[in-house]
């Protein structure tokens, strides 16, 4: 009955699609694939290779997944560059999405690089060159009045979108069309992450024009996106919001995130929808909330507490500023008698103008103001700003290549035990300074932390693993335990309660072992319990509409996809 139910199943599907498709373990099936024996390949078995009319179209030996998986890893390792390796893993993920996933899961710290920062940052950067097929959606101006409809062609469920204007991608600035490419990376990490089905993920990119020339006038490109310039605010909220009240009404149930949408629009979105949509920005929130937890145990390390802390950011953008507002989210949690404005006078903000104060001169972008000092006058050199305030913690989130150099690293090594150095600029090229620069110019004494990874650091006879304040630690638990209890909307609670989750997962020896995060290679269980306490508070502000689980914890783990055939 099995067999003859996968027949029908996969009979089904090739009659529709004109593909057969491998079935997962949740009994659905990918249309992606052009080839209909791919998505399965040399695993299937003898006799569903008569059944389909497969016999003589596939070599005659028949492998487990771990076999393909062997072979498809050392396929990755001979490719020659980080674009070959990614391009690799695209062409494995279209034509089989259980053993892309597979080779993911199974080999986190190797493949996440390269599905995500810091190579996805070229893959973006050239999306034309490398374009292949679609990937999601692309929704543009051309769509005004229809978009609802054009939302239809979507044939699938949707569980979770991750969309993006292309606006500010990275540090790489506006890449249009092209920034579809990291909605498409988050949501494999999503999958991989927290276990949501890959059949239900869908990226979208808003294509509201680039102001990039390029991409506008050189045909050597091959730019996919619309050749116009960027809409104007009159005519590109109204866009947004009827794509999102679109969204709203075909998938009420979905979860979406915010992505690299530009400093001038992130902000205004995420205040006028969270209440109004199961949304999150990962950037300001996520971003955040990874930030926060790393600060949780850094400041445990150095053993200097919240009311003693001067924490310098270079950066004033969503990044640095949603960093911040969790760490003080963070620090009233840990001290109920601590104000919201206390707290902030533990923050100097550095933008383009130098330290962000009252009393420069020039207006403030609505988002700085909260944390403008009143206590200084104009001060534009870093390194002024760092000798004047004596920062406990120095975090970077500008996108600055290099910007704390070794007068700066050492000024803070100077002014501290154990200097917090966290330099959080995507992709390493625009990295702050290195983990290397950081250990030597402190002896080894510096907490470091980086958005993308860095290889272990020999200082003397001590080898030292950098962390990486990798926001995949927060957003696929964040927004899985969001979706799995129907949260009416994700609050800025439960946004903390996934910092505090994180943080509490460090153990004692590997905060002895100066380990600020656990062990990306455990995801799933750091997935597990992030998710696990996001929904504990959804339940305690009364904004989860599930029947609450007898057992949140295994609640989760039983509703994460796994990458495994049907036999």
């Amino acid at each position: 009955k099995k067999m003859t139910m996968l027949v029908l199943v996969l009979s089904l599907i090739c009659i529709v699609s004109a593909t057969a498709n491998v079935c997962s373990t949740t009994g659905s099936c990918s249309q992606k694939d052009p080839l209909s024996y791919n998505n399965k390949g040399t695993a299937f078995t003898q006799e569903e290779r008569k059944a389909l009319g497969l016999v003589g179209l596939l070599p005659p030996i028949v492998e487990t997944l771990e076999q393909q998986a062997e072979r498809a890893l050392a396929q990755f390792r001979r490719s020659p560059t980080t674009i070959d390796k990614y391009n690799f893993l695209t062409v494995i993920r279209y034509t089989n999405e259980v053993l892309f996933y597979h080779l993911l899961i199974n080999n986190l710290v190797e493949l996440v690089p390269i599905v995500y920062t810091p190579t996805v940052g070229q893959a973006c950067r050239e999306w034309g060159q490398h374009y292949k097929w679609a990937e999601g959606m692309y929704i543009t101006r051309n769509e005004k009045g229809n978009i609802r409809s054009v939302l239809d062609n979507w044939k699938k469920d949707v569980s979770i979108i991750v969309v993006t204007d292309g606006s500010r991608i990275l540090g790489l600035g506006d890449l249009g069309a092209g920034g579809l490419g990291i909605p498409v990376g988050k949501l494999q990490l999503y999958v991989a992450g927290a276990g949501f089905n890959p059949e239900n993920t869908l990226p979208i990119v808003l294509d509201t024009g680039t102001k990039t020339a390029r991409y506008l006038s050189d045909e050597s490109e091959y730019y996919v996106g619309v050749k116009e310039p960027r809409l104007g605010d009159d005519e590109y909220y109204p866009l947004v919001e009827e794509f999102l009240m679109a969204v709203k009404d075909k998938w009420p149930r979905a979860l979406l995130q915010f992505e690299d949408f530009s400093n001038n629009h992130c902000f205004d979105l995420l205040e006028k929808y969270v209440e109004r949509l199961r949304c999150f920005n990962d950037d300001i929130q996520g971003t955040g909330a990874v930030i926060a937890s790393g600060f949780i145990n850094a400041a445990q390390l150095s053993g200097v507490s919240y009311a003693n802390q001067r924490i310098v950011f270079l950066g004033a953008g969503s990044a640095g500023i949603g960093v911040a507002d969790q760490i003080v989210e963070v620090m009233i949690t840990s001290d109920p008698s601590l104000t919201k404005e206390e707290a902030r006078k533990r923050f100097y903000f550095v933008d383009s103008a130098g330290l962000v104060t009252t009393k420069r001169g020039g207006s403030l972008q609505a988002h700085k103001v909260p944390y403008a000092r009143d206590d200084y006058e104009k001060i534009t050199d870093l390194l002024d700003i760092v000798n004047t305030i004596k920062p406990t913690t120095l975090i970077g989130l500008s996108g600055i290549g290099g910007a704390f150099n070794k007068e700066i690293l050492s000024a803070m090594a100077s002014f501290n035990e154990r200097p917090v150095i966290f330099s959080l600029s995507n992709p390493t090229s625009n990295s702050e300074c290195s983990a290397e620069e950081a250990y030597q110019a402190s002896e080894g004494r510096a907490i470091f932390a980086s958005g993308s990874p860095y290889a272990p650091v020999t200082i003397g006879d001590k080898t030292i693993v950098p962390g990486q304040g990798n926001n995949m630690y927060i957003f696929p638990g964040l927004g899985f335990g969001a979706w799995l209890c129907q949260s009416t909307k994700v609050s800025n609670s439960m946004v903390t309660a996934s910092a505090m989750a994180l943080a509490g997962l460090v153990t004692p020896e590997n905060l002895n072992a100066g380990n600020i995060y656990p062990d990306l290679t455990r995801i799933r269980e750091i997935s597990v319990e992030v998710a696990a306490q996001v929904i504990e508070q959804a339940f305690e502000e009364g904004l989860a509409t599930i029947e609450r689980p007898e057992d949140i914890r295994s609640f989760v783990r039983e509703n994460m996809w796994k990458p495994e055939y049907l036999n």
